[in-house]
């Protein structure tokens, strides 16, 4: 066919998706844990997508490997939050060494250093969530997590940079 009607918009996660792409979904006593595993760009990207599931108002803790510095902050405005971590994005995937919690008392999203995410919450709505991002479910994934030291992590000026204006704009305390 020589012409061809509008065509949907591919995703750019399922362009670029590896067959390492997928969730492990648990449920545990009192609460469901899912651990995400996909590449850099596509885990920070779906962890800011994410954060549009929570409440209004959102608990924050950031915590940078390289300077070994943890900020926190309370009941901060959710769309000021996702601003943050918008600014973010491109620079924690490229970097990683910064753990970025965002919570509230029903659910919490970390992405840790080494750029995989964690979702922990009392229901199983993210396991519906996470499927509805194109992620499948799968018995075990290869983890990136390991444990490591700060000089482990290369230095990287401009995420320290943007990292102390998220803390200033949002207003964090040092833990």
């Amino acid at each position: 066919m020589l012409f061809r009607g509008k065509q949907p918009e591919g995703s750019i996660w399922k362009r670029f998706r590896t067959s390492a792409d997928g969730f492990t979904f648990i449920e545990e006593d009192d609460h469901y844990s899912a651990h995400v595993v996909a590449n850099a760009e596509r885990v920070v990207d779906l962890f800011y997508a994410l954060t549009e599931q929570l409440s209004p108002a959102v608990d924050v803790v950031i915590d940078d490997s390289r300077t070994g510095v943890t900020w926190k902050g309370e009941s901060l405005a959710l769309p000021d939050v996702r601003d943050a971590i918008a600014r973010l994005k491109v620079l924690l995937g490229q970097h990683g060494g910064v753990e970025l919690t965002v919570f509230t008392t029903e659910d919490q999203l970390t992405l840790n250093q080494q750029l995989e995410l964690f979702v922990y919450a009392r229901t199983d709505r993210w396991l519906y969530v996470l499927q509805g991002k194109g992620l499948q479910e799968q018995r075990a994934l290869r983890t990136k997590s390991w444990k490591v030291k700060r000089a482990d992590f290369p230095a990287a000026p401009e995420l320290d940079r943007a990292i102390e204006g998220a803390v200033e704009r949002l207003g964090l305390t040092r833990a």
